[in-house]
């Protein structure tokens, strides 16, 4: 029996609609049959056009059969998450207030993917407003667990199979967190690499945008195609970018050291997860060396809460005080609480932000990168909320690259992610250290081509 199509790899099925072998549309089709298998209980999607995205595939394999020039990722279908507009469908950003919203134009990340030949699949599940009131999505692994938060669809769409890549964003752990408890790979690149313009905002300070693959080598070349200097997004720079696909390829000269920081928070860890990562310290050995954590880290998890609630309340203000009834009993004593934030309080936790970029600017000249969980165990169950993105936090106020690798599970066999962070800027560093961890635990790795590995970077 011929294996479907959409249990490739991003970069197989980009190789063989590139050279023939398979038609975009074929690859549509079965991944519209998966969605259909599979959605009614999953709840990824929260609009799919099957229509529209064969029409992306014949148009595709058209410029094939015709000789045309072909993107990076030709045919691969990609999810975004529903807070990121696209000019032919709906971006109602996971509230009632945008029902049937329709943007006007593509965000940049939105019109990349098209350029580089990817099929726009469908708007995924997200959280109200991208922040906390838990999404209909249920965990692929087990329907009576959360995938988390607020990146849902995306996290479970690539764990179901619906397609090999999707697009998230993270303010606090919105992608590592749910990568972490759907057992995909979850990348968030440094702050500034991929342009954020055409997608809601809710911090300009804390908003990234972040990618969720079933490989590392799928999420580089995803990040390859993404990164880039946007005009319209200020947090973006006009300098090179690390190589994403060659970063994850390469072998490192020696092996990386890694640092563990024993958290003033690490108490929040499930005994499960406490288990587990006890025993990869082991496992890792001489690899890792414990660090002393600095006195202040505690106070910097308060300081990413006063920017994101008084930044949120500035973004969506407008919005919420014409339609507070339309919001969720989650969100709204949030908003009440940050309306309450003086302008000195929040000038002075982005001072302290500061501060913490400038201390591992210098930290990560001794080490390749830090190992911290990627939550704090497995996905709570339905009804407990998304999740504590506790463990992300930190990485996030500093815009540093995050990799969730998922490598661990609990006791019922629900996944959990270990979770890379690396220097500002080094991503690919980051990504071949990550590789190496792969390797070193016996995880299987997707060893591609060198023709996959020109093809992609053409």
């Amino acid at each position: 029996m011929t294996e479907p199509s959409c249990s490739l790899t991003a970069l197989e099925i980009a190789e063989r609609t590139k050279d023939g072998r398979l038609f975009c549309v074929q690859v549509v089709k079965d991944c519209l049959e998966r969605i259909s298998q599979t959605d009614d209980v999953i709840g990824a999607w929260a609009y799919l056009d099957p229509d529209l995205a064969l029409a992306q595939a014949q148009q595709l394999d058209a410029m094939r059969q015709h000789g045309k020039p072909l993107g990076r990722l030709h045919g691969v279908p990609v999810g975004l998450k529903d807070i990121i507009d696209t000019a032919d469908m709906p971006t109602e950003c996971g509230s009632p207030i945008h029902a049937g919203r329709r943007p006007d134009a593509d965000a940049g990340v939105t019109s990349r993917l098209r350029e580089a030949g990817a099929v726009i699949f469908g708007k995924t599940v997200t959280t109200e407003f991208a922040f906390m009131h838990p999404s209909k999505t249920r965990n692929p692994h087990n329907a009576a667990h959360t995938p988390g938060g607020s990146s849902s669809g995306s996290a479970a769409a690539v764990a179901a199979g619906h397609v090999p890549l999707a697009l998230g964003t993270q303010t606090n752990g919105s992608v590592i967190r749910p990568a972490s408890f759907c057992g995909v790979f979850g990348y968030k690149p440094s702050r500034g690499i991929i342009s954020r313009a055409g997608v809601l905002q809710t911090s300009a300070t804390l908003d990234q945008m972040g990618i969720f693959a079933r490989d590392l080598d799928d999420a580089a070349a995803l990040a390859d195609v993404l990164a880039g200097y946007d005009r319209l997004d200020p947090a973006t720079y006009p300098r090179p970018k690390p190589a994403f696909l060659t970063g994850a390829r390469a072998i490192p000269p020696v092996e990386p050291l890694l640092a563990w920081f024993d958290l003033p928070f690490n108490d929040r860890l499930s005994p499960t997860a406490r288990a587990a990562f006890d025993e990869l310290l082991d496992v890792l050995g001489v690899r890792v060396e414990r660090v002393v954590t600095p006195a202040n880290f505690g106070d910097l998890i308060d300081h990413h809460r006063v920017i994101h609630e008084f930044e949120i309340w500035r973004n969506l203000e407008e919005r919420a005080q014409a339609h507070w009834d339309q919001l969720s009993e989650t969100i709204t004593p949030i908003l009440t609480r940050a309306r309450a934030i003086s302008d000195d309080r929040y000038a002075a936790a982005v001072a302290m932000a500061n501060g913490a970029d400038n201390f591992f600017a210098q930290f990560f000249n001794d080490y390749d990168a830090i190992l911290a969980p990627a939550a704090a165990g497995q996905a709570p169950t339905v009804g407990e909320g998304t999740g504590d993105p506790i463990f992300c936090t930190l990485w996030t106020l500093s815009g540093l690259p995050a990799v969730s690798l998922p490598v661990l599970s609990a006791e019922n066999d629900l996944p959990i992610g270990v979770q890379l962070i690396g220097s500002c800027e080094e991503d690919d560093r980051l990504l071949r250290t990550a590789n190496w961890v792969l390797q070193t635990l016996g995880a299987p790795v997707d060893e591609q081509s060198t023709t996959e590995t020109e093809q992609i970077n053409e």
